[in-house]
């Protein structure tokens, strides 16, 4: 299996900004072949920057869309126009559960519909802070993964990347712990259960997971020995180009 780095660039990098810099990470990574590098701009950014990708090196990843391919939703970017353009989007991110209300149900449907575009949905869980206090962490991770993958076949679950992302543990978050990777196997372990318990023990250990919060270059190393962890989601460090390719060059040591 390959291992997966994605760089989520959320409302960061016009355009122009977007362009220089992957230009620059281009220039600075080579074609690794069991290293998927994964950059995921702003809607804006993703055409044009389509137009320079060297997909041999890098392949791009939409933030979000909407799970309607056509109609009347002013203002909505659907999977069906990014079809082609994309080879992932990111769903379920906790920004997208928490600040812009997004549920289970909402998130469901938009997991089929990147499927049914050909894209590969990345489908975001983890629990908060006092979840995790309260141990309600398995719960949250079982009720998330079962919602979000409710409407995707057995057929279809090989197309599907999970990415655990326990908030506490994301820089942006205030008071923001760091993840230790016991907490992360332990989790991940869970994931791998729940997922045999629909679809089998084979497709459970196919299924790429990652690990996003607070990734650096001098703990990505670990995280990527944690068992079961197949690649890492990145936020902030993914903004900065030697930490970035850092990160890749790590990745591809530890593969």
């Amino acid at each position: 299996m390959k291992t997966f780095i994605v760089g989520n660039w959320k409302l960061n990098f016009n355009v122009g900004e977007a362009s220089v810099y992957l230009h620059k990470i281009q220039r600075k990574i080579a074609n690794y072949r069991d290293v998927e590098v994964v950059v995921a701009p702003t809607a804006l950014c993703l055409q044009p920057l389509s137009l320079q990708l060297d997909r041999s090196k890098i392949k791009l990843a939409a933030q979000n869309a909407f799970y309607r391919d056509f109609g009347a939703f002013t203002g909505e970017i659907s999977f069906a126009e990014l079809k082609g353009l994309v080879n992932y989007c990111i769903i379920g991110h906790s920004e997208r559960r928490y600040i812009f209300h997004e549920d289970d149900k909402m998130i469901a449907k938009k997991v089929a519909a990147a499927i049914r575009n050909g894209i590969r949905p990345i489908l975001c869980i983890g629990e908060i802070e006092s979840e995790r206090a309260f141990g309600e962490t398995a719960d949250v991770i079982k009720d998330q993964l079962f919602g979000g993958l409710s409407e995707v076949s057995v057929e279809d679950i090989s197309k599907v990347l999970i990415a655990y992302e326990p908030v506490w543990a994301i820089s942006s978050t205030k008071d923001a712990k760091i993840a230790t990777p016991d907490e992360i196997a332990e989790v991940v372990g869970l994931i791998r259960e729940n997922l045999k318990e629909i679809y089998g023990a084979k497709i459970a250990e196919e299924v790429p997971i990652l690990f996003g919060g607070s990734v650096k270059p001098t703990n990505a190393g670990a995280y990527l020995t944690v068992p079961g962890v197949n690649g890492l989601l990145i936020g902030g460090a993914s903004l900065i180009l030697d930490e970035f390719v850092d990160i890749i060059e790590t990745a591809k040591r530890v593969k």
